[in-house]
């Protein structure tokens, strides 16, 4: 690796915008080739599907001209592909990362159509993971492609293969193989863009923390007629202690969570007007947004908790019974300078002082992941704005998101010398683990070029003293 280069805006390239034309079409077909693999690591049944998937992008890094490649996993853990493109002399090494496994379907018969046939609709290529993130992995590799396999830079490539799992393993293997991905400059395609032709760079996270709640009423279950009304039951108690989590507007009413404030950084991002947001996630008519204050600063910089699941009867076959426990899984967005320790405290807490009528309470915890702020300046952040600019036209911004990515804090702390990108494949009308996912065509083709001219931009010779 080699030290930082010095300021310098890139500026517009023919031969390089034609060079990424010329991909495009090739990419897209590996692009809908990668969408039609299940790779679902948090199912069993798919475990093959995702070491298929691993093995497709390890061939597609070997024809775009890695020097090696190989698919690594650690115990236990999914397999993940690392490429090399050797720095030329006295070039920095960039890591460009994506991941190559995909959310459940939620139901393919919800589909318009089916999850893993990409379907193109109106400029949209339609499919599970043709957004999050084999749209990352295919931006990296049309990169890589329109260089003709041999980059300004060193590149490594590290695809990972369990990052909607949580990455519960990334620890182990950044550990075991943290000197064949060490890099002065590491670019996440995981994140989204405010609109299809604004491009963002995301310089803050909200943190996560999941936890199952168990209620207990009752030794058995007992009759509700012979019975009910001097004893309660534990599905009713478990409703109503989770309706403290919030107040009538809709504010999160757990006492100790941060509530955040954005920093000036993400003041150059316009705040999502009301109705857009509406149609964005597709709320019903008449359907009221909770909480209040700017929606954007709702969105990141504020705390939110959603009820995941709940463990009770089905309506269909349900009995004239008292349940006598009941669970749920409860799910906190932590904002940018809490921690996971402290907001698990504070629903505890919360939930011990709201259980009702004497109930039993046991509070599990089931997943986190701290929040995360980079700080967008120096020389590096300056090109990557640049590029992206050039790339789509309009002026980059930078803003946060309301959703939780726990390894870039992992790669911060392994790599605390590299410059970390959060970079855009997606946009608001992507619908991200939902149904009928989706990849704006046109703006994969600006992320490939924003990416090709940023690669360029820091390739020694484009520097001026």
């Amino acid at each position: 690796m080699s030290s930082a280069p010095p300021p310098h805006r890139p500026t517009s390239d023919p031969d390089l915008r034609s060079a990424v034309d010329a991909v495009l079409p090739d990419a897209r077909r590996d692009l809908e080739a990668l969408v039609r693999i299940p790779s679902i690591w948090a199912d069993p049944a798919h475990a093959e599907d995702t070491r298929r998937s691993a093995d497709a992008v390890a061939t597609l890094a070997r024809e775009a001209g890695a020097a090696d490649v190989a698919v690594i996993a650690a115990a236990g853990g999914a397999p993940a592909v690392v490429a090399h493109w050797p720095a030329p002399e006295n070039a920095p090494t960039v890591m460009l990362y994506a991941h190559h496994d995909v959310q459940p379907t939620g139901g393919d018969e919800l589909w318009t159509s089916p999850p893993f046939e990409p379907t193109e609709r109106d400029g949209r290529l339609h499919g599970r993971g043709a957004a999050d993130d084999k749209a990352g992995v295919m931006t990296h590799l049309a990169t890589l492609r329109a260089f003709g396999g041999r980059p300004p830079v060193g590149v490594t490539l590290f695809v990972e293969g369990e990052e909607e799992s949580g990455s519960p393993t990334l620890s182990a293997l950044l550990a075991e193989h943290a000197d064949a991905l060490a890099a002065d400059v590491i670019v996440i395609a995981d994140a989204a863009n405010p609109a299809v032709d604004v491009p963002a760079l995301t310089t803050s996270l909200r943190g996560l923390t999941n936890v199952v709640v168990e209620i207990s009423m009752l030794e058995r279950a007992v009759h509700s007629g012979m019975l009910g009304g001097p004893a309660g039951d534990a599905l009713t108690a478990l409703c109503r202690l989770l309706a403290t989590l919030h107040d009538d507007k809709g504010e999160v009413a757990v006492a100790g969570l941060v509530r955040g404030t954005p920093d000036a950084s993400d003041g150059t991002t316009p705040d999502v007007g009301e109705e857009t947001f509406r149609g964005d996630a597709g709320l019903l008519d008449g359907v009221e947004l909770l909480g209040t204050g700017p929606v954007t600063e709702r969105l990141t910089h504020r705390p939110a908790i959603a009820v995941l699941g709940i463990d009770a009867p089905a309506v269909d076959g349900a009995a004239n019974v008292l349940l006598p426990r009941a669970r749920a899984m409860i799910s906190v967005r932590l904002a940018p300078g809490d921690t996971t320790a402290g907001a698990l405290t504070a629903l505890t807490e919360h939930l011990q002082a709201q259980v009702p009528w004497g109930a039993h309470l046991d509070v599990g915890l089931d997943a986190s992941g701290e929040p995360f702020a980079l700080e967008p300046t120096g020389t590096i952040y300056d090109l990557a704005r640049a590029a992206l600019s050039e790339a789509f036209g309009n002026t980059a911004v930078e803003m946060g998101m309301g959703g939780t990515v726990p390894f870039i804090a992992e790669f911060a702390r392994t790599f605390p010398g590299a410059t970390v990108l959060v970079t855009g494949v997606g946009d608001p009308a992507s619908r991200w683990h939902g149904i009928d996912e989706s990849l704006h065509l046109g703006m994969f083709g600006r992320c490939v070029l924003a990416e090709t001219v940023l690669l360029r931009s820091l390739a020694p010779d484009r520097f001026s003293p």
